[in-house]
């Protein structure tokens, strides 16, 4: 468990992409030692990385544990998954891949009533499968141990003998340049192939990911049809008006749950 002065740190680093000790300490009025404490507290739960001085959000070349990645921006993934619920039709079929803000999206589905969802990620099939009014098909293929999703060509030519009304991914990082990019060339497979067969597309990714860096491009903005996130930098709403991609804005219960940007 997170104490309140450490959510404020990593909602800091997720904002700014990384922290210091000595303007932490200011911040929060509490010592230097203090703050190391919290920082390593923060990298031993693999929410943030030790530098010298301070921290950073993540890493370029492995993404943090999944239950961690559960507590970055949690009212942020929330309010996206009922903005991308909200796109969503009674009676859809649709894609949902692995993923803790398309998790979050299932949860908000449960309303939902005549539902196919297709998925490769076994958190999402247990959270929906108690549900009599949605049909759950799970991928089959090889389990990924870290965080429940199934991975490889098996699931690749699963997912490839459907064709969907609509396909609800993630990214583990967007680039400026409108790239989606994610750690693991196997989940990049499968997320492709979900893209390929489904009539409408629709990106979910929290501000976070504005930030942070992977290795491998699943596709670029432009193969989207719409992405829904709580908060786009102004490259990324360009490169949503010049590919005809509409952005929604998800700002929460408190703030109007939605709105159209582009």
């Amino acid at each position: 468990m997170l104490s309140e002065r450490q959510r404020v740190i990593l909602e800091t680093a997720r904002r700014l992409g990384r922290v210091a000790v000595e303007d932490l300490a200011e911040e929060h009025g509490v010592s230097l030692q203090t703050i190391r404490k919290d920082l390593n507290d923060l990298c031993a739960a693999r929410l943030l990385s030790r530098t010298h001085g301070g921290a950073v959000l993540g890493s370029g070349a492995e993404n943090v544990g999944y239950d961690a990645r559960r507590l970055i921006a949690a009212e942020a993934k929330a309010a996206i998954g009922r903005a991308v619920a909200d796109l969503i039709p009674d009676g859809a079929s649709l894609f949902v891949n692995i993923g803790t803000t398309t998790e979050a999206v299932a949860q908000a589905l449960l309303r939902r009533s005549g539902l196919m969802v297709i998925t490769n990620n076994i958190n999402v099939a247990s959270l929906l499968r108690p549900y009599p009014e949605i049909e759950v098909v799970i991928a089959g293929g090889v389990v990924r141990r870290a965080d429940g999703g199934i991975v490889g060509e098996a699931a690749v030519d699963f997912i490839r003998q459907f064709k969907v009304d609509f396909a609800v991914i993630g990214a583990s990082a967007i680039d400026a340049d409108g790239s989606l990019l994610d750690y693991d060339y196997r989940e990049v497979r499968v997320a492709q192939a979900i893209i390929e067969n489904a009539r409408h597309v629709v990106l979910a990714a929290d501000a976070s990911k504005f930030d942070r860096s992977a290795p491998v491009r699943i596709a670029r903005l432009a193969q989207v049809h719409s992405f829904v996130t709580d908060r786009a930098p102004e490259p990324i709403r360009e490169a949503c008006r010049e590919a005809g991609v509409r952005l929604i804005e998800a700002k929460g219960e408190a703030a109007g749950e939605a709105r159209s940007a582009a």
